[in-house]
């Protein structure tokens, strides 16, 4: 193939995929600048649900195996609640127990997943009140869901979260080929005309030269978002190819191991979790549906770039609290450090507060490159005639 052909086909694939996709690039992105921040945005438009009351004089804020349990146990003989799918525990002394509790059967391929989620306030152990996460809607305690899963669903369940995938697929081949366009002769004069945003007179030739420049210093960041959006939505295409170089997490579900005796309640599971990590906070308890499950316990360690729940699983044996399974991102492979790595850099969480403001910042590229991109080929477009 001809060096000419081969850039008329990449440039094809650069113009096409962008005016397929650019819609939905545009709707990823800024949808993705807003959920950067969702735990605080979240917090702030529902103080009265999600943010604790103000403890009593001399009242300290800790979370104990005692007081998880006792949480658990209240819900569970309110018969307006029952007894809950998960449990997480407040990060800090502002935030409140979250109660999930899952609809029960499958949802169809163009569904979303509703989890009805109860908070209940730390220092009092009353029920703050409730909402459906995974609902769309404009109110509130809905905002943000929607937001969530607008961004990795589509509101349209596993058919959408294909297509979010598929989008990340074709947003990796733009980078690529955009960089491929891009280069240069690798002469200084050159370079620098590449990298020259200029008007001089004609708003076409601003566009182009923006459209040129912004996206090389853009689509290494948007690889890298594209490349983790592939693996949040379509594992199938990347986790083999890790594994062909490193050992991958094992994701086979486990069971308890056969012996007699009575189930740990939460309080329990977490004292024994805690016995593994001492330093770590739980963050999160998925209690057993069935006698055969064992409990699903996430914890953060200080020095893990995952914020939030972090990122260490623990799987214990529902009855003597024996650890069936540890993933701990400290001591992982690098095959799987490299995929733990996906969400910190997608989300700019590995960074830090600047890390998502970069990451709140690029999620508007999309927008300026569809409208530059589209400006330039429509006026091409028009020359053409």
């Amino acid at each position: 193939m001809s060096k000419r052909l081969s850039k008329w086909l990449i440039t094809k694939l650069h113009l096409y995929a962008g005016l397929w996709f650019g819609a939905l690039f545009v709707l990823l992105g800024l949808t993705g600048s807003a959920i950067a921040w969702m735990p605080e945005l979240d917090a702030y438009l529902n103080p009265t649900l999600l943010q604790a009351s103000t403890p009593p004089p001399g009242q300290v804020f800790q979370v104990t195996p005692r007081a998880v349990q006792t949480v658990v146990e209240r819900l569970t003989a309110d018969p307006a609640y029952g007894k809950p799918a998960q449990i997480n525990p407040p990060a800090d002394a502002r935030d409140v127990y979250v109660a999930s509790y899952r609809q029960p059967g499958k949802p169809s391929m163009f569904s979303q997943a509703i989890v009805r989620q109860v908070m209940v306030d730390p220092y009092t152990l009353q029920v703050k009140g409730e909402r459906e996460w995974g609902r769309f809607g404009l109110t509130r305690p809905l905002l943000m869901s929607g937001m969530f899963h607008l961004h990795r669903y589509l509101l349209s369940g596993e058919v959408g979260k294909t297509v979010t995938g598929i989008s990340g697929v074709m947003l990796l081949l733009m980078a690529i080929s955009g960089i491929y366009l891009w280069w240069p002769r690798l002469q200084w004069t050159a370079i620098r005309r590449a990298l020259t945003v200029s008007h001089g007179g004609s708003w076409p030739r601003f566009n182009y030269t923006f459209h040129k420049a912004a996206g090389f210093f853009a689509a290494p960041v948007l690889a890298v978002i594209a490349f983790s959006g592939i693996y949040f939505n379509l594992p199938q295409l990347v986790v083999p190819l890790v594994g062909l170089v490193s050992t991958v997490p094992a994701t086979e579900k486990l069971k308890n191991v056969p012996q007699d005796g009575a189930l740990l309640d939460a309080g329990e599971a977490m004292v024994a979790a805690q016995r593994i990590y001492p330093q770590a906070r739980v963050s999160r308890i998925v209690l057993p549906a069935r006698k055969d499950q064992p409990y699903d316990i996430r914890v953060r360690q200080p020095d893990e770039i995952a914020q939030g729940d972090g990122a260490t699983r623990l799987t214990l044996d529902a009855r003597s609290g024996m650890a069936l399974r540890i993933r701990d991102p400290l001591t992982a492979s690098y095959g799987e450090r490299f995929l733990g790595w996906q969400f910190p850099l997608h989300s700019g969480q590995a960074f830090g507060v600047a890390g998502r403001s970069f990451i709140t910042l690029f999620g508007l590229m999309p927008l300026l490159f569809m409208l530059t991109g589209t400006l330039v080929w429509w006026k091409r477009r028009r020359k053409g005639k």
